[in-house]
């Protein structure tokens, strides 16, 4: 029973990551300008994959016997405020949005990083969950990286 618990906390923390991360790209669509057409695609598109790792986050947690949290997480609240100050002082160009994105998803690999190395037992399903979408979210970085270090390069 124990474990169950700590496998709907587990998994209710990442729920509240990958709010964190579709409220975030909804923002850094709404910050982009209409030229970087690119960007709002990448943007929406990982959109899509938050919501689809949330839906399968949920399943996981019902499986538990658990309630899906609604949620965002608090440090996900100071990095959209921090985002807001930023695009402030920068007046929203490509790169501060990329760097804010770039912020944002090493919090969720971190936070997904933490829900594997937990000392906690995860039942094999859910670990394998966590694992996938982990590697997908690396990737997801993996990218956005791309995205800011072409910026870089282009002294932008």
């Amino acid at each position: 029973m124990q474990n169950q618990e700590t496998s709907v906390e587990i998994l209710n923390d990442l729920v509240k990551v990958n709010n964190d991360r579709i409220a975030g790209y909804e923002r850094a669509i709404n910050e982009a300008k209409d030229l970087d057409v690119d960007l709002k695609a990448t943007f929406e598109g990982m959109i899509r994959e938050s919501e689809q790792y949330k839906q399968e986050l949920v399943s996981k947690v019902r499986e538990c016997g658990g309630e899906a949290e609604e949620g965002t997480t608090t440090s996900g609240k100071i990095y959209r405020a921090w985002m807001d100050v930023k695009a402030t002082f920068t007046g929203s160009d490509r790169k501060a949005i990329l760097s804010s994105c770039e912020f944002g998803e090493d919090a969720a690999l971190r936070a997904y990083e933490a829900a594997l190395h937990s000392d906690n037992e995860l039942s094999p399903e859910v670990r394998s969950v966590i694992n996938d979408q982990h590697h997908s979210l690396r990737s997801s970085h993996d990218l956005i990286k791309k995205y800011r270090d072409a910026q870089d390069s282009m002294g932008r």
